[in-house]
């Protein structure tokens, strides 16, 4: 596995501590199995986030800007999609909590 990989997996499973937490409380009991579905809108765009968005020729500022915005898009639309009420705000906390978090912690550890 790739060191580049291995940081990613690193910080997708970051990424799943922090948001599913908030992911589970905007859903309730509105859907089966709340704490996988939890799971559900990180383990869709983070990928893309990790591995597609660094490639576009922006600034890392406005590449990050670009990225989070597209994650809070996207997982606010599934959260919507089960009904979920205020499901911007929950997407914008989530990935809000998982980004400052992650940048404290690389800051101060160097990972994720």
């Amino acid at each position: 596995m790739s060191w580049y990989v291995a940081r990613w997996a690193l910080a997708f499973v970051f990424t799943e501590v922090v948001e599913v937490g908030v992911y589970r409380c905007a859903l309730g009991d509105r859907v089966a199995q709340p704490w996988l579905v939890a799971l559900v809108p990180s383990l869709v765009t983070h990928p893309f986030v990790w591995f597609a968005f660094p490639h576009l020729p922006l600034p890392w500022e406005w590449m990050v800007v670009v990225a989070e915005t597209f994650a809070v898009v996207v997982e606010a639309l599934l959260l919507w999609r089960w009904k979920v009420p205020w499901a911007l705000a929950w997407s914008l906390l989530a990935n809000g909590l998982s980004l400052g978090l992650g940048l404290l912690s690389r800051s101060l550890f160097g990972l994720p």
